[in-house]
């Protein structure tokens, strides 16, 4: 087992302290020799405890802060002593042969307040442990190094203005690092430096309240409070640290609206309409916010009548409006008083109120220049219709209210009336027809009279005028619509065949006033029986009327009760058809008309297709025939017939018109027989005439003929083309060789002389020429 470890401190009474700790000796153990177990105490070796070390300490170094003794250890030298665990080897150092522990730096107790260590006792020659370790505790000694800090400041609070003392406000909190269980480093005490006599904080706590009561806004809205907190208690010596509190009084409705004057004076022009606005009436409040918003009333009634007053859109201005139409000639100026009252109201200061106030106010109204006012905002006339022009119908009338005595003319606008049916006199506003008016064509006239002053044009008003026509019996009654009925022969004797309806156009002597009446006595085919309600029921009589092909005209006799009464005659055509088998009725259509002899409807529709396919044959035939000949107009067109053209001049070359002898293609069989000998007009030398084909049986068709007369003149050798006729006036002259034309020259029966000289002469160039003219002609047999 371990002796004793004395504990040497360095320094007494603040160092360390040095105890002894001794282990219980077992209840088993006993000492040798004795009857009985003996209880023996075994002393542990090492008696410990912790170390204590001043922080910040500032003396030589390094610093003796303890020793570690072991009673194994003889004085001998042979034991060692060893030292781990934190900051061994370099905060703290021991001495192997003494034990004693040194510090080797100053440290701090906020960095780190204890270590733990290990302490060990070896054998210096053989480092066998002569003891386990042991742990031991090195505290480091606080001391008043640190002053109070607040980490949330600097603080911002608000308090209601007109608190009562004490009130709180907000709290603070210091915090001191230093140890707050050794001695009085870390004991605070709070006071207040800056915002005496307002505001107080408690030592202890740090709460901040209010000192003085009915704080006012109005007067002074923030304060800026210094609050110290100092450690030692607040003793001599401590250390101390403060911040700032910002405390803003919030807005309560304490104060009532004030008018900064007690008389507004405003003026309007008489012409302002409703809604204009005149003023603005402004009560003071220093409140903010809820606290200061205001209502306007109008507390007289001829203000309220004529005026009305509202708040702005910000509540705190009154708004001052035109409620209905001024009148300067009327009334010039009105005064009543108004009244502004706080909208909310607290309670708790209604010792402070009235929360309102009056003041008065003055409305002057200004004249201003206005139009003429009709005496009646809309007129209503009447006229009765079929009136000679220029009756009265009634007279409008208006005044200039800046000077009644001002003249006005008066005037239709045109629009209004399109029809010049009224006329109005300029100086007075009568109004008389211009036309006759007929009511059942137009009922109501609507017509703008437009008063304008004379002395100023500008000036002017309008006014509806709405003229009725009234109603005259001028109109004799009538039927409502032609009525076109039939009734069946088989009918039973009184049947209703139709209810008839008069219409009477005027409005004294309506259909429902109207009587009808029809034909009476032994002789009439059908009664008429007046309804008393503007209509008539026609019925079959007793006996019924005998069926007949031309309809029954049943003449109706109308007339109304107006004064004076107008009546007419309308004619009501029935006809009596026959019905179906079956007792149906069907539409009349009168047989006898449509079919006299007596045919029926399916000979009839024979009849009709008959005549529509005969007129379908002559249609057809017709357009063959017309296809027919548009095919031989075709040809014909391209039929060139010969155009003689007689000049008296010199013909114009190119643009002389040709023409062609079409003999070639006439009909060789109605054509006229040739004469004897050779024809007239011959181009070439005599040659035999190539015989022409026979005509191919049968009837003549041009385009074979014109094909055949095509091929003959082909294969023909004989027949060159024909020359144009042109006949000319004036031959010409200074040709040595004369006229070169054909149609004179000589032929075989011509015995007209040819050239005067021979044509062999010229040479080869007209050796054709020589053949055609030149040659000799045989002598006669």
């Amino acid at each position: 087992m371990w002796g004793l470890v004395r504990l040497l401190l360095a320094w007494l009474g603040g160092w360390g302290c040095m105890g002894r700790l001794a282990a219980p000796v077992p209840a088993w153990a006993g000492s040798r020799g004795h009857s009985g177990p003996t209880l023996l105490r075994t002393r542990r070796s090492w008696v410990w405890n912790q170390f204590f070390v001043i922080e910040e300490y500032s003396g030589p170094e390094p610093v003796l802060i303890g020793k570690l003794h072991s009673d194994v250890d003889r004085g001998e030298g042979r034991t060692k002593y060893l030292l781990t665990g934190e900051g061994a080897g370099t905060v703290f150092v021991i001495d192997e042969a003494t034990g004693n522990i040194h510090v080797t730096k100053s440290l701090d107790r906020e960095e780190k307040a204890q270590y733990v260590l290990l302490a060990q006792a070896v054998d210096r020659a053989s480092n066998r442990p002569l003891e386990p370790p042991s742990e031991f505790i090195i505290k480091v000694q606080d001391i008043n190094d640190n002053p109070p800090v607040f980490p949330l400041g600097p603080y911002h609070a608000t308090v209601p203005e007109m608190s009562n003392v004490g009130t709180s406000v907000i709290q603070v909190t210091a915090h001191d690092a230093d140890d707050p269980s050794y001695g009085n480093s870390a004991k605070l005490v709070y006071t207040v430096l800056d915002g005496l006599p307002f505001f107080s904080v408690d030592p202890q706590t740090g709460v901040v309240r209010t000192a003085i009561p009915n704080m006012d806004r109005e007067t002074q809205e923030e304060f800026l409070v210094v609050i110290q907190a100092k450690d030692m208690g607040g003793h001599m010596g401590g250390l101390s640290g403060s911040t700032t509190v910002t405390v803003t009084l919030s807005d309560v409705n304490d104060n009532p609206p004030k008018f900064p004057q007690s008389l507004y004076q405003f003026s309007v022009v008489e012409t302002a309409g409703p809604g204009t606005l005149v003023g603005r009436l402004k009560a003071q409040d220093p409140d903010l916010g809820d606290n200061a918003l205001m209502a306007y009333s109008i507390l007289d009634g001829e203000g309220s009548e004529a005026f009305s007053i509202s708040t702005d859109s910000q509540g705190q201005d009154g708004l001052l409006t035109v409620r209905k139409p001024l009148d300067f000639e009327t009334r010039r100026s009105y005064t009543f008083r108004v009244e502004a009252t706080n909208t909310l109201i607290d309670p708790a200061y209604l010792r402070r109120g009235p929360f309102k106030d009056v003041a008065s106010v003055r409305v002057a109204v200004q004249d201003a220049p206005e139009p003429p006012a009709f005496t009646q905002a809309t007129y209503h006339l009447v006229v009765p219709e079929n009136k000679a022009p220029g009756t009265l119908v009634g007279q409008i009338s208006a005044n200039d209210l800046d000077s009644p005595a001002s003249p006005i003319r008066y005037s239709i606008l045109p629009h209004s009336d399109p029809e010049h049916c009224f006329s109005i006199e300029p100086e007075d506003g009568t109004i008389r027809t211009a036309v006759r008016l007929d009511r059942e064509a137009r009922v109501w006239y609507n017509l703008t009279v437009l008063a304008t002053e004379l002395d100023s044009s500008a000036q002017s008003s309008r006014v509806q005028v709405a003229i009725q026509t009234l109603d005259e019996n001028d109109n004799a009654p009538q039927l409502a619509e032609p009525y076109d009925l039939f009734v069946c022969d088989s009918a039973a004797p009184g049947q209703l065949i139709q209810v008839i309806r008069a219409l009477d156009r005027d409005e004294v002597g309506n259909s429902s006033q109207v009587s009808l009446q029809g034909p009476v006595g032994p002789d009439a085919n059908f009664t008429v029986r007046d309804n008393r309600d503007g209509s008539a029921s026609l019925l079959l009589p007793s006996r019924p009327a005998p069926p007949r092909q031309a309809p029954y005209l049943v003449p109706i006799e109308l007339w109304d009760w107006g004064q004076p009464a107008l009546s007419s005659t309308a004619t009501v055509t029935v006809s009596v058809c026959r019905c179906q088998p079956d007792g149906s009725r069907a539409p009349c259509w009168p047989e006898a008309q449509l079919s006299p002899t007596g045919l029926s409807t399916g000979a009839l529709l024979a009849i009709v297709t008959c005549m529509g396919t005969l007129l379908a044959l002559v249609v057809l035939f017709v357009a063959l025939r017309r296809q027919k000949q548009e095919a031989l107009m075709v040809l014909e067109e391209e039929d060139v017939r010969e155009n003689i053209i007689t000049y008296d001049d010199e013909g114009g070359g190119e643009e002389d018109t040709e023409a062609f002898d079409i003999t070639a293609l006439q009909n060789p069989d109605g054509a006229a027989p040739p004469a004897a000998g050779p024809p007239v007009r011959r181009d070439v030398l005599p040659r035999t005439r190539a015989p022409r084909q026979p005509r191919p049986p049968g009837p003549a068709d041009v385009a074979q003929l014109l094909a055949l007369r095509l091929r003959e003149a082909d294969e023909d050798p004989s027949v060159p083309p024909y020359d144009s006729v042109q006949v000319y006036g004036y031959e010409g002259r200074g040709s040595s060789c004369g006229s070169l034309s054909s149609l004179g020259s000589g032929s075989e029966a011509g015995g007209v002389p040819g050239p005067a000289e021979p044509l062999d002469d010229w040479g080869p160039l007209f050796r054709t020429l020589a053949e055609l003219y030149g040659a000799k002609e045989p002598p006669a047999p």
